[in-house]
């Protein structure tokens, strides 16, 4: 036992230095693009995740919804009751397609979310700029794809982080970005007739 024990230290140490030498090589600090795609659940909580760490790092962020609206979420009335000043709140959308049903009206609500994102990204007082959803809107072809990718690209200021949700995430866009995670479905309870839930969905 002994034996076995001082094998594993000895094993860990080794690990511990190969890490610590991987680790001096990253020196690089800068805002990166990232992306939230795939079919299964989590892409948007995974990036409200990030939103509460910058929070309680004292950045300042920002999130624009797409596409989702005005239904009452928790993460939106927890972030409007106790960190409004540090992170603003805009939901741009008004529910998704098949509930509008009047895709002039989703395209105007697109093209004025984006229009919101743009300020809040050009901010370089705002440190992580949460555009969730923005891929459905992307894909439906409610905003232009080589706009926003020419946008990132020439007036994301250099420390700001950039969070793209949404299923269907363009190939372009997937190339372009610096971190990228697809959520894969592997089961949901609503294909067994449960509905979304508070405290899970919302």
């Amino acid at each position: 036992m002994t034996e076995d024990l001082e094998a594993h230290a000895r094993k860990m140490a080794k690990k511990a230095a190969a890490r610590e030498k991987i680790m001096a090589t990253k020196t690089e600090e800068r805002g990166l693009v990232i992306v939230h795609t795939g079919k299964g659940k989590g892409k948007s909580s995974a990036a409200f995740g990030m939103i509460f760490r910058c929070i309680a790092q004292d950045m300042r962020c920002a999130v624009v919804q797409f596409i989702k609206g005005g239904m009452e979420t928790g993460e939106r009335r927890l972030i409007a009751a106790h960190f409004a000043d540090l992170c603003a709140f805009h939901t741009m959308g008004e529910g998704f397609t098949w509930v509008t049903q009047d895709k002039a009206r989703d395209m105007a609500m697109a093209a004025a979310g984006w229009e919101t994102a743009k300020r809040l990204i050009r901010d370089p007082e705002i440190r992580m700029v949460l555009l969730d959803e923005i891929n459905i809107a992307l894909r439906y072809g409610y905003l232009d794809l080589d706009e926003v990718l020419a946008f990132l690209r020439a007036e994301k200021p250099p420390t700001t982080h950039v969070v793209l949700t949404g299923r269907n995430a363009a190939e372009a866009l997937v190339e372009a970005a610096d971190l990228v995670t697809e959520m894969t479905l592997v089961k949901h309870p609503f294909r067994s007739g449960v509905k979304a839930q508070p405290g899970v969905e919302f």
